[in-house]
């Protein structure tokens, strides 16, 4: 089988030649490029197509993709959002998602973030490394006996909630559609409403997929159904927060810090170092910004473990 591999990275290659390096029935092709229509003609003599969260499986790009002879869509990862699922199957492209490549990383990740915002961590590092030891402005709160409410519940929104519950002593709580039979063992109280949650946590930790229903389930009316100095975490899609309304509510100073690992426009900037140009993106340079918004580059899934 030969597999073209879409927005190739060094680790993504040094990964997968590990892992199948021996192996006399498969060829990858590791491509810079980000999957598009207009490139889907570089998987031309393959019968697969590998690729990640910011490629472009659309439509226009799967019948490209067909045209070329692909009979095959493998993703290196778990959301499916950017895929026409309905065009793939259509075509009689077989498309498969990563279930649980690894929960943990994320899920730990997440609590990490939650960390991070609590307790300022990001801005004692680069204080102390310049010789300030002020504590003026670092001034955290325990998650011990905070209430955590997180936004589903599946694999990684569980181990989240178990290690906040059982590791912090936290009161977390959740709201799902389809609840886990098991949350009880994990320290998960369920509410029936979205607004039930959003009243009550502190901390708010987003794990649900982007789905047409959920896009935005952040926006200007659920923003301001939640408490005043919030915590807002978000480690699955961008697309899940409205960002004109997460601006407005850091403008209104409705939250007390916000950690994003994902942007609803990430495509443009993510996974490329952009250090050295004019970010065009004026959202992101606005959420960039604040001293309250810290953000990272989508890297919660990045562990040895995991790759």
């Amino acid at each position: 089988m030969k597999i073209a591999f879409y927005s190739a990275h060094k680790y993504d290659s040094n990964s997968f030649k590990a892992a199948y390096g021996d192996a006399t029935d498969i060829e990858f092709t590791f491509l810079e490029s980000r999957l598009n229509a207009k490139n889907a003609l570089l998987a031309k003599g393959h019968d697969a197509v590998c690729c990640f969260v910011n490629d472009d499986a659309s439509a226009e790009a799967l019948e490209a993709l067909h045209e070329q002879g692909v009979k095959f869509l493998a993703l290196r990862c778990a959301g499916f959002n950017n895929v026409d699922l309905k065009k793939a199957k259509e075509l009689g492209i077989v498309v498969a998602n990563v279930p649980a490549y690894s929960p943990d990383a994320v899920a730990e990740f997440a609590v990490g973030m939650i960390l991070t915002l609590s307790r300022k961590y990001h801005k004692a590092y680069p204080r102390v490394r310049d010789g300030n030891f002020l504590l003026d402005g670092l001034l955290g709160q325990n998650i011990n006996g905070k209430t955590v409410g997180l936004i589903g519940t599946g694999k990684i929104g569980l181990i989240t909630g178990r290690i906040l519950a059982h590791g912090f002593l936290a009161k977390v709580i959740a709201y799902d559609p389809y609840p886990a039979k098991d949350a009880a063992n994990y320290g998960i109280t369920y509410v029936e409403k979205l607004d039930d949650l959003l009243s009550q946590a502190d901390i708010i930790s987003i794990h649900c997929p982007l789905l047409p229903s959920t896009k935005h389930i952040i926006n200007e009316e659920t923003i301001s159904k939640m408490k005043p100095g919030v915590i807002l975490v978000n480690t699955s899609r961008g697309g899940l927060i409205d960002t004109n309304a997460l601006i407005k509510g850091l403008k209104a100073d409705k939250f007390g810090a916000v950690g994003m690992d994902v942007y609803e426009k990430e495509s443009e900037y993510f996974f490329e170092d952009s250090s050295e140009k004019v970010i065009q993106d004026d959202q992101l340079s606005r959420l960039l910004s604040f001293h309250k918004v810290f953000i990272s580059g989508h890297q919660a899934f990045f562990t040895e473990e995991a790759s």
